[in-house]
C-alpha cells in the first residue's frame, strides 16, 4: 500500500536520538495507527511495547532481532517482525524511510 485514506496525523514529530530518527504517528478511523518516519545513517537501538511489522520503502539497513546473533541485511521492499516487550537494533547505512505498524498479539 503506497498511500492511506481517511486517516488523522499527529502534527507533532516523535524525535529519536538527538533528532537523527523522527516519525509522525497515523491514526486509522478503526483507532489502529502506525507511524512514519525517516533514520538518518546511525545505529540505534529500540524497545516495543507492541508487536511491530516495520516495512522499509526506501534505503538499506542491518538489523539484530531479539534472540539472534546474525545481523540481516534490509533494503527498500523488504520488512521485518519485532516481538513485542523486545528490544532489537538496526544501523543505518543509507536515510531509511520506513512504515511501523503496531500489532495486537
Amino acid at each position: 500500500m503506497s498511500e492511506f485514506t481517511n486517516v488523522t496525523v499527529t502534527k507533532a514529530a516523535n524525535i529519536y536520538f538527538d533528532g537523527k530518527v523522527t516519525s509522525r504517528k497515523i491514526t486509522f478511523a478503526d483507532g489502529s495507527f502506525k507511524t512514519l518516519g525517516i533514520m538518518m545513517p546511525g545505529d540505534y537501538k529500540f524497545a516495543t511495547a507492541e508487536k511491530e511489522l516495520m516495512e522499509i520503502t526506501a534505503g538499506d539497513c542491518d538489523i539484530l532481532l531479539p534472540e539472534t546473533e546474525q545481523w540481516q541485511t534490509i533494503q527498500a521492499g523488504d520488512s521485518f517482525y519485532v516481538p513485542a516487550h523486545s528490544k532489537f537494533e538496526i544501523k543505518a547505512k543509507t536515510i531509511v524511510d520506513y512504515c511501523c505498524s503496531y500489532l495486537s498479539e
